[in-house]
């Protein structure tokens, strides 16, 4: 097996453009992890990082600050200019297409030709005014550091330099356009992997921040088996190991499997020419929503345990201490919560972007049916009927995958730094920007007639 991936792997060279696509790719990704380790001139970030590092040694290295380090590779610790990192692109992005579902206009140009360009520069419009916003709130919280109460809770010192302190407008302008422009040159590496390299360049931006992380996973495994390997830690390695590659072929399967509808489509003359009808099939994915559940129930589900706890302590008032106690990451309230809110979140999205009854109209339009069922209305039906089946199903194992992470550290003592690599939302984007970067060169190998990675040179995955 291992040498036909490494073959694979030297096919993928023996290509001239693949090659090009590959090697470019490489330099891309490694522009922006210098781009994540430049500081801010006037701040000091190592007090800061090695003041993050010791406490995600210690507690859950969770909520909002631990998701966003994540995304940014540890830039936001490291003070450095792209410490916003490519969430304002990705939010952009997100509320564009969720606009595109309400409101009639932006739907119509997303289906015109040359429409797309545009709701794709609307896009960028938006993540430069979410950039400059982020930079704000994050240069506001690199100043406060020190303070009680800031994002870095437990911090004490001083990160920005005294001379930037006396003259505090110009830190805040300095800061905010280093940052935004930060993330504006991520956003257009971003774009230029997806044109001119291999895959798809912001999930790979996001990624290889993801690896970034994987050194202090290998520290903190050094950490947990310093005795050795003997008596019950033998065995929770093993179940450690087991569980990795089970969560990792879960992943897998579930992101790849799909509900293949048959659709016949019947003969059909427009003009002089005549269109030959045939069977095809319409493939539902079960995992439709992909990451974007457990990131909404994660970022929603930060916010009220701190809050609560910090007014039930400035107000004396102990039920709210209480209630923001049961609202933490560790307590079994807030798992159940966070399982509901994915569920929630997982039809959400694809009640907002899977349209049904535009699709039961193209198929209609184009001599398209599926076999059993009438055109127009019944077959949008028996399309919301099937996709709610089957989202449920990919809503329940995002769940699973969501809350190992939280079970391992809360119960069972794993540090953080290694338990976000046994699935959460680490694991559902590094397999799913795999699978995508797999597929993309197999094309390439397919068409030079060169075996692709799996059997028969296709990913294979069905429901």
């Amino acid at each position: 097996m291992f040498k036909k991936i490494a073959s694979t792997f030297a096919n993928c060279f023996k290509i001239p453009e693949l090659k090009s696509r590959i090697i470019y790719t490489l330099i891309i990704l490694a522009v922006c992890r210098v781009i994540s380790i430049i500081p801010v001139p006037g701040v000091n970030g190592g007090a800061l990082q090695q003041h993050v590092e010791n406490a995600a040694r210690s507690s859950g290295g969770g909520g909002v600050l631990g998701m966003y380090s994540m995304f940014t590779g540890g830039a936001l610790e490291k003070c450095a200019i792209g410490a916003v990192g490519i969430m304002p692109y990705i939010s952009a992005t997100i509320i564009i297409q969720l606009l595109s579902a309400v409101i009639p206009r932006l739907s119509k140009l997303a289906r015109e030709e040359g429409g797309r360009a545009k709701i794709i520069q609307y896009g960028r419009y938006l993540t430069v005014v979410l950039a400059m916003g982020w930079a704000v709130m994050t240069a506001q919280g690199w100043l406060n550091a020190g303070a009680g109460g800031s994002m870095f809770e437990g911090f004490s010192g001083d990160l920005v330099s005294s001379s930037l302190r006396e003259n505090v407008w110009w830190y805040y302008i300095q800061t905010v356009i280093i940052l935004t422009t930060g993330t504006m040159l991520l956003m257009w590496f971003g774009e230029q992997i997806t044109e001119r390299g291999i895959g798809n360049g912001v999930s790979l931006v996001i990624s290889i921040g993801i690896l970034a992380r994987l050194p202090q996973a290998g520290v903190g495994l050094k950490d947990m088996f310093r005795g050795g390997f003997d008596g019950p830690v033998f065995f929770q390695a093993v179940a450690l190991l087991l569980l990795l590659v089970a969560v990792v072929a879960g992943v897998i399967a579930v992101t790849q499997a799909q509900r293949k509808i048959p659709v016949q489509y019947a003969q059909r003359a427009v003009g002089r020419k005549v269109y030959q009808g045939g069977t095809s099939f319409m493939p539902l994915r079960v995992n439709y929503a992909g990451v974007m559940p457990v990131i909404f129930a994660q970022a929603i589900l930060t916010f009220p345990a701190p809050l609560l706890i910090r007014a039930g302590t400035s107000w004396d008032m102990p039920k709210l201490v209480g209630l923001g106690q049961m609202m933490s990451e560790r307590s079994f309230f807030y798992l159940i919560l966070y399982g509901v809110m994915i569920l929630f979140f997982s039809y959400f999205w694809v009640a907002t972007q899977f349209n049904e009854l535009q699709i039961a109209d193209d198929l209609k339009k184009y001599g398209g049916y599926i076999p059993g069922v009438r055109p127009g209305q019944a077959t949008s039906s028996f399309l919301h009927n099937a996709m709610s089946r089957i989202t449920l199903a990919g809503a329940i194992f995002l769940t699973i995958i969501a809350v190992i992470p939280i079970l391992l550290y809360s119960k069972m003592g794993v540090q953080p730094n290694v338990s976000q690599f046994f699935g959460g939302t680490s694991m559902l984007i590094l397999v799913g920007v795999m699978l995508d970067t797999m597929r993309q060169m197999e094309s390439h190998l397919l068409m030079r007639h060169y075996d692709g990675f799996l059997k028969k040179g296709r990913i294979k995955g069905r429901f």
